[in-house]
């Protein structure tokens, strides 16, 4: 695959306000994960801020230990048109590597009570060294129409 990114986008019957909030919010994030790795935020602050770091709990079977934690830094807050982070670990020490890979929701209002939602799933700076051993996109094209869907019916339910 020559693209380093994926996007998908659809129109929730929703304020951008709204939207926004939910995905400011790191306790909806396992109800809008389309694959079903997000299980719990660790971290249950919302974001507020660009550098803020979240942490979740994941559990994926192809994962060495089945269960594991992401550290996630936010790169972008602009409220309410766009949020994003990048998803990392923490080496046990503290210290918090990144992959290169990030997440990223664009707001775009349609009007009053509605907002088209692109979201973007990005690869581009990851290193060869991880490439050698992690296939990217680690989904299929899917997933992120299921996340969107899932975040619509998130946004409803509010």
């Amino acid at each position: 695959m020559d693209q380093e990114n994926v996007t998908a986008t659809l129109t929730v019957a929703a304020p951008a306000e709204k939207v926004f909030a939910v995905l400011a919010d790191p306790t909806a994030h396992a109800g809008i994960d389309g694959t079903g790795w997000v299980e719990e935020a660790v971290d249950q602050v919302p974001l507020t801020e660009a550098g803020q770091i979240f942490r979740m709990g994941m559990h994926h079977d192809g994962h060495p230990n089945g269960d594991y934690q992401t550290a996630n830094k936010v790169h972008v807050l602009d409220a309410p048109r766009a949020i994003g982070w990048f998803t990392g670990y923490d080496k046990g020490d503290g210290h918090l590597e990144f992959g290169g890979w990030f997440w990223r929701y664009d707001l775009a209002p349609l009007g009053p009570s509605e907002t088209e939602v692109t979201l973007t799933y990005d690869w581009s700076a990851v290193p060869q060294s991880i490439r050698d051993y992690l296939q990217f996109p680690p989904f299929g094209p899917e997933h992120l129409t299921n996340s969107l869907r899932h975040l619509a019916e998130l946004v409803s339910g509010r």
